[in-house]
């Protein structure tokens, strides 16, 4: 069984819907200390003229030591209407624009107190518009028991030895460096890592902005389109 393990993002790139299409089990990782202005509270799109721009979340105030299972979102601010505004002008070019605000709509319409539960639920529904079924689980709430964890790399490790049938783990190529090999070999799991061919598609200008957030692709792909880019990866 194929198994991968990421950290919660926030309407993440296209490799990171990638690997969810392409492994068997997924789990988002929550327990580890959240670092601020990663890509769990925020993404890109384009911005109306040229280049990119952030969509963000606002989170509460948090110590330094706050595990991402407990980042708060900011409610008081108004971040679900800015995030659809930042959004109007794809309206004039972009042909899926209404199917994707619409998918956008149904995830928004609920209320959030936490970053994790907003960020599962948006994989979820993206996965449902695409029409692949797909599960995904969020680690603090599965009551698995696994060995201690002596370094970083050993929580994936030990995640995939406390689930019955993992026998590959499969990364983005960012975490080559991040994971000791031997350590995986040693415990009968197959160490891969996959890097998807991000193709370029039609933005409907000059310079095209390549890596940003799965709602850009939504706005100019179709489910199907978008399905067979999941699929053109390697393995390393």
């Amino acid at each position: 069984m194929k198994m991968a393990i990421m950290q919660p993002y926030f309407f993440p790139y296209l490799g990171y819907i990638s690997l969810i299409k392409n492994t068997d089990r997924f789990i988002l990782f929550d327990t580890a200390q959240f670092i601020r202005h990663g890509w769990i509270e925020r993404n890109k799109i384009l911005k109306p003229n040229e280049g990119w721009q952030y969509i963000q979340v606002p989170l509460i105030k948090f110590h330094q030591k706050t595990l991402i299972k407990d980042i708060m979102i900011n409610n008081k601010i108004a971040w679900k209407e800015k995030i659809l505004a930042q959004l109007q002008h794809y309206k004039k070019k972009a042909p899926y624009y209404y199917s994707t605000v619409k998918l956008l709509n149904e995830i928004l319409s609920t209320e959030y107190n936490d970053i994790t539960t907003l960020n599962k639920r948006a994989l979820t529904q993206i996965f449902r518009y695409l029409g692949i079924k797909k599960n995904i689980v969020v680690f603090s709430k599965m009551n698995l028991q696994i060995k201690e964890t002596h370094a970083p790399d050993e929580w994936a490790l030990n995640i995939c030895d406390a689930i019955e049938g993992a026998d590959e783990y499969w990364n983005l190529p960012g975490g080559q460096n991040f994971f000791d090999k031997s350590k995986y070999n040693k415990e009968n799991i197959k160490l891969k890592f996959q890097s998807i061919k991000l193709q370029e598609y039609d933005q409907k200008r000059e310079q095209f902005e390549s890596g940003l957030s799965i709602i850009d692709v939504m706005m100019f792909n179709s489910p199907a389109e978008i399905s067979k880019m999941l699929d053109n990866y390697e393995l390393i």
